[in-house]
């Protein structure tokens, strides 16, 4: 019978807080200890309980894996379309972004190779980033997203994400207030310089072979 239960409960598509791959103190000094443990343990946590809150009285759309839901938000009843946008898509955005980062990985890979490519070099495509990131008015997200033109660079506002405009995300950075304000304040072009010591870009390089096929 319990069986039965849990098999059941986990056919409910129930959104869970994914571990992550380090410690919180991985990311020393660039990204502090105590950001990443509010950012992963309160934040996301927040977005993940009240999407699932949103989708209680919905079980049809309990099955779906969070990208898929944010992908075809028309799909989504209206009475909750909303909260998935914004805590399906925080959900999405902050899975998606832990693996991201690690210390002492080479810029390389087959997306080192499409960046230079498609930017001039990795200083023309980090100036862009970081521009981009800096400018951005309010809380959102800067990407490098693919698409059927290559790659490029976009920011979306609060937490969109570009699966709802049909591109792919490869890179992605978090530039809420919430993401860096105990070590860097007011100064987010700091934090943004800080993120290009800690991004994997291993993993960049499987999104994008896998934005590819």
């Amino acid at each position: 019978m319990l069986a039965g239960l849990l098999y059941i409960w986990e056919a409910k598509m129930i959104y869970t807080l994914p571990d992550l791959e380090y410690p919180y103190d991985a990311l020393e000094p660039y990204i502090d200890a105590q950001t990443m443990e509010i950012h992963h343990t309160k934040h996301h946590q927040t977005y993940i309980d009240k999407l699932n809150t949103a989708l209680g009285d919905y079980p049809d759309f309990q099955v779906h894996l969070v990208n898929q839901l944010i992908s075809k938000l028309d799909a989504v009843p209206e009475a909750i379309r909303t909260a998935v946008r914004n805590h399906g898509g925080g959900h999405a955005n902050h899975s998606f972004f832990w693996p991201l980062l690690k210390k002492d990985v080479d810029f390389g890979g087959a997306v080192a190779d499409a960046i230079e490519k498609q930017f001039g070099g990795f200083e023309p495509f980090k100036q862009e980033f970081s521009n981009k990131a800096a400018l951005l008015f309010g809380s959102g997200w800067t990407w490098l997203v693919a698409d059927d033109s290559g790659l490029s660079v976009v920011t979306t506002a609060n937490q969109d994400n570009p699966l709802s405009q049909g591109k792919t995300p490869v890179l992605g950075l978090d530039v809420w207030e919430h993401a860096y304000y105990l070590k860097y304040q007011n100064r987010r072009p700091d934090y943004i310089e800080a993120f290009f010591n800690v991004i994997n870009w291993e993993r960049v390089s499987e999104n994008y072979l896998a934005a590819r096929i």
